[in-house]
């Protein structure tokens, strides 16, 4: 019997990407303070990669059992040392995309797979360029598409491609929150199969 698959966000952003592979799962939301556990992780351990890599990891272990999967991600966007979380309002958006303007960054993609509590790490680094803007470009840019609860101040999904001078990844669906590229092959590894390519839809 297939262990239940969960996924361990709230985030529409993740709910719709783990969506596209068509396997049901359910979402819950991590049992665990994310700001204080932030705080600390961040103090503690200062390496992004290895930041994104431990929230990933608390988040997912925070509701693992061991009769499920799940699945939990965190995203961050380090630029010159110094890690950029979500802006929340209209001012720090624009401040940080200002900072960030003709400037390569990196977008942290960290996901960790329990099967049961047995863990597997996934690590996605993006290196993104942005172009060189105006203030009253990236004013307009926040205006419309309301990035304030995105790391780095951006949608790419949506008008926020239009900042981009370069992107380098070898999973573009990382991007988004979840590496769906990797994730897939861990499913094929823990034999779950991917309705579609299962020949089962």
């Amino acid at each position: 019997m297939m262990k239940k698959i969960v996924l361990a966000s709230t985030s529409k952003y993740r709910r719709e990407q783990l969506g596209t592979l068509g396997i049901p799962f359910e979402s819950i939301k991590p049992e665990f303070d994310e700001d204080t556990v932030k705080h600390q992780i961040i103090a503690d351990l200062k390496h992004p990669h290895k930041i994104a890599q431990k929230l990933s990891h608390a988040k997912g272990s925070s509701i693992a059992t061991p009769e499920t999967i799940t699945i939990s991600g965190d995203q961050l966007v380090a630029l010159e040392g110094d890690i950029l979380g979500k802006p929340v309002t209209v001012q720090k958006a624009i401040d940080q995309l200002m900072r960030m303007q003709g400037k390569t960054h990196e977008l942290v993609t960290a996901c960790t797979v329990f099967d049961g509590l047995k863990p597997i790490e996934i690590l996605n680094i993006t290196q993104i360029t942005l172009k060189s803007l105006t203030v009253a470009q990236v004013t307009a840019y926040v205006n419309l598409d309301q990035p304030l609860d995105c790391a780095g101040s951006y949608k790419i999904e949506k008008h926020g491609i239009q900042l981009m001078e370069s992107i380098k990844n070898d999973d573009f669906t990382a991007i988004q929150g979840l590496p769906l590229l990797s994730l897939a092959k861990v499913f094929n590894s823990l034999n779950i199969a991917i309705p579609f390519l299962d020949g089962k839809t």
